[in-house]
């Protein structure tokens, strides 16, 4: 999740950082390692804590605590349905018996960077694998 800062985050300190690193170029590459390898530990630690509250809210009794991320899912699965399946479909249908309605559109350049995220699919899984992080 907040790991997905790391690319962005990490050249604005090494620019910060940098006039205070030595010189030399082994010693100074190291130094560049030690501070990536403790801003991604940071990182990690703070979405294991943001895993530790969902495990919470999702245990919770309440439907309003617990159930916001289903209806949130729900509601980009449907509204993804309605889009790409049902209105196509729909329309197909009533083209050949001549009722010719206006259906309504969702605008899914909202909803997608929503579900994308619920997903997981923001290229961070590849971020991940090209830095070793997942098996």
């Amino acid at each position: 999740m907040i790991g997905a800062l790391l690319p962005a985050v990490l050249p604005l300190v090494k620019d910060v950082v940098s006039s205070f690193l030595p010189e030399d170029p082994n010693k100074r590459a190291a130094a560049e390692r030690k501070i990536e390898a403790q801003l991604t530990e940071h990182l990690a630690k703070i979405d294991l804590a943001q895993l530790e509250i969902n495990k919470t809210e999702a245990a919770h009794r309440s439907i309003f605590v617990s159930g916001w991320r289903p209806f949130i899912g729900w509601s980009c699965g449907v509204a993804l349905c309605w889009t790409y399946v049902a209105t196509p479909i729909l329309h197909f249908i009533l083209a050949q018996t001549g009722n010719l309605v206006e259906l309504p559109a969702l605008d899914m350049s909202q909803m997608m960077p929503v579900l994308m995220g619920m997903l997981g699919l923001g290229g961070l899984r590849t971020f991940e694998k090209y830095r070793g992080v997942s098996k």
